[in-house]
């Protein structure tokens, strides 16, 4: 069994509301059947595949349905988390959600957001993150990073408590922006003996270099954004 990522699908089969960069940017030119291909190629029905945040463009249950139809179809168990663009999803209601999506597509697909599920010997944590890339204010964006540390400790705690030791973080945001070399979450990461932190977020080729990749302090870093990887999903683990 083989764990998988990408992230940023932006998906939109049920509106035509979504951003310039997906209507001129050739790497963007028919993503959705690149993805479809790739993962039928790749992808066996035991392995995983965490989708990892911005889903969908759709904000009403009639504009994403056709969205999630989509991932439903994918191969593999389905695990998603939190994305900025996922305006479909309350941090405070992912309990209700879960039961929602469970219902709706009989538990084909997990949400994962301040908690954590099993994979293998591996506790898979992920929360949304954050980053200061110079829309907000240091304040609000400091404010806006110890809430996501603080969900991002509550599924680590928990993974710990349950008697993991192999621990796989997933965040949305990069762990680190432009201007840094480590951050808050860079250092949680290591001092909850992360092996890996996987992220997304950073699409557009001028943006695949703006955080962290690579080994560093102990762990890898790697960045699943779908543009960056061709609509490829990332192996992460045997």
């Amino acid at each position: 069994m083989s764990l998988y990522a990408i992230g940023d699908l932006h998906l939109h089969f049920g509106t035509d509301k979504y951003p310039d960069l997906q209507k001129t940017d050739p790497d963007w030119v028919g993503h959705e059947e690149k993805v479809k291909k790739n993962c039928a190629r790749l992808i066996r029905p035991e392995d995983t595949l965490v989708l990892v945040g911005d889903h969908t463009w759709g904000r009403s249950e009639k504009e994403r349905r056709a969205d999630f139809a989509f991932i439903e179809a994918l191969p593999g168990r389905k695990i998603l988390t939190r994305g900025n663009h996922d305006m479909f999803w309350e941090a405070k209601h992912t309990d209700a959600l879960r039961q929602r999506y469970r219902e709706l597509y009989d538990g084909d697909l997990e949400f994962l957001q301040g908690s954590f599920t099993v994979w293998n010997d591996f506790a898979l944590v992920a929360t949304k993150g954050y980053t200061y890339e110079g829309l907000d204010t240091p304040e609000h964006a400091e404010k806006l990073v110890r809430r996501e540390l603080a969900r991002l400790k509550g599924g680590l705690d928990e993974a710990k408590a349950a008697g993991h030791t192999k621990i796989i973080i997933f965040l949305h945001y990069p762990p680190t922006n432009i201007l840094e070399r480590e951050s808050a979450f860079t250092r949680i990461a290591e001092a909850y003996g992360a092996s890996q932190v996987v992220y997304a977020h950073c699409h557009g080729r001028a943006r695949f270099h703006d955080s962290i990749r690579g080994m560093f302090h102990g762990v890898r870093y790697t960045l699943v954004s779908g543009d960056s990887l061709n609509w490829c999903p990332e192996k992460i683990e045997d």
